[in-house]
């Protein structure tokens, strides 16, 4: 029997050949080993969000002092998983109990999924699901589930104050993904695909570089779809206790809990992807595994300014959040696509080269939009003094008629 090279027949099963059976194992597999990456970061994640947060608030957080809970209190985490699978599933007497319990499973699921087309490293990596052509449309799609986990957990636990919390919940991120996908489109409209491997190679310089301005509005969407302060308002403990999961426990809560961590990883996995550069990096194109640890890093960077944000700002109000959605993000992130696609056609057409001189022209137009933006903000402020100053300035005393 002739000798078979496994290496040679694995590559060729990975690039699409061999064996129809060898094909669909190493997808099932690779599947599998996709989803893993997001549930175990999550478990360092929560660590790690902890210990920075309680340095930066001068707290005291997980810490190691006399304790069995490992180094650095590396541990903790897996002691509060397991605490948390122990604990009394509790339905509320009422509640619709498939729908209350297919809520948690599909934040859950629906958090993993956008992993499917999330590309890891370079293509000869092969640390990617399957590269669709719609990846970044695909990402959104996925992502407007989650309204409808938030709506059933609500709903179905027959609770007021967990209906008002899915309503604001819904609210929010329904008003907050139009803007994010304004945003997101630019790095479509520059990279001509939305195929997030394409949006990664086409990134000569980074669109963080190149159109700051969408960057910072993709953010700060992407805040409020994953409902980090200051746009946290489905929990809220003073009117509304958890939010839409006030009635859940045990391992059901530690869903929400979980999809909550690995939405704001992959958020911050998908920022590096559109606007970071995603796996590219130096070196990369002679040693390709240096993609994946590039395109972490980047994440991890991404995430701490989440937890930065999540530290330090006042959580704002329902009418605030999405006053701010309505008249400044939206309006924001149309003109600035706008501009940036007109100005990527006109540079077009005047031969301007691919690279740094098409990147400095963007960013040109990013600084002429944002000058204007902070312009008219400070106008308006003047203006709403103007007014304030006039509404409670005092009245004239008229003067006494003489006698």
């Amino acid at each position: 029997m002739a000798d078979v090279d496994v290496i040679a027949v694995l590559q060729e099963a990975i690039a699409g050949g061999g064996p129809l059976w060898l094909q669909v194992l190493l997808r099932v597999a690779g599947a599998f080993g996709m989803a893993l990456v997001p549930l175990v970061s999550v478990v360092f994640l929560i660590w790690e969000s902890r210990k920075v947060i309680a340095r930066m608030q001068d707290r005291l957080g997980p810490t190691n002092a006399e304790t069995p809970a490992g180094p650095w209190a590396i541990f903790q985490t897996v002691a509060d998983a397991i605490k948390i699978l122990t604990k009394e599933l509790i339905i509320p007497e009422g509640a619709d109990k498939v729908v209350f319990i297919i809520a948690p499973v599909l934040v859950v699921a629906v958090a993993i999924a956008m992993w499917a087309v999330i590309p890891l490293g370079p293509p000869e990596t092969g640390l990617q699901v399957v590269d669709l052509e719609i990846g970044a449309f695909y990402v959104v799609a996925i992502g407007s589930l989650a309204p409808f986990s938030m709506i059933m957990a609500g709903w179905s636990s027959r609770n007021k104050y967990a209906d008002v919390g899915a309503f604001r919940a819904v609210s929010q991120i329904i008003g907050y993904e139009i803007p994010q996908i304004m945003s997101l489109l630019v790095p479509v409209l520059l990279a001509g695909s939305m195929s997030l491997q394409e949006i990664v190679a086409s990134q000569d310089v980074a669109y963080a570089i190149s159109v700051p301005l969408v960057a910072l509005v993709y953010f700060l969407a992407m805040l409020a779809e994953v409902g980090k302060l200051p746009f946290e308002l489905a929990e809220a403990d003073s009117e509304l206790v958890a939010g839409y999961f006030t009635e859940y426990s045990g391992m059901m809560f530690g869903a929400f809990y979980l999809g909550e961590f690995i939405n704001a990883f992959t958020g911050s996995v998908v920022f590096s992807l559109l606007f970071l550069g995603g796996w590219r990096g130096p070196f990369v194109d002679v040693v390709p595994w240096l993609g994946p640890v590039y395109l972490l890093v980047k994440a991890f960077l991404v995430f701490n300014v989440m937890n930065l944000f999540w530290a330090s700002m006042p959580r704002l109000r329902i009418d605030q959040v999405l006053a701010f959605n309505w008249k400044a993000l939206v309006p924001m992130g149309l003109v600035v696509f706008l501009v940036v696609a007109l100005t990527d056609k006109l540079m077009w057409r005047a031969g301007v080269p691919e690279g740094w001189a098409r990147a400095a022209g963007l960013l040109l137009s990013n600084v002429v939009v944002g000058g204007a933006t902070a312009l008219l903000l400070v106008w308006y402020k003047r203006r709403l003094m103007r007014r304030r100053a006039a509404r409670f300035a005092p009245a004239a005393v008229p003067a006494k008629a003489e006698a």
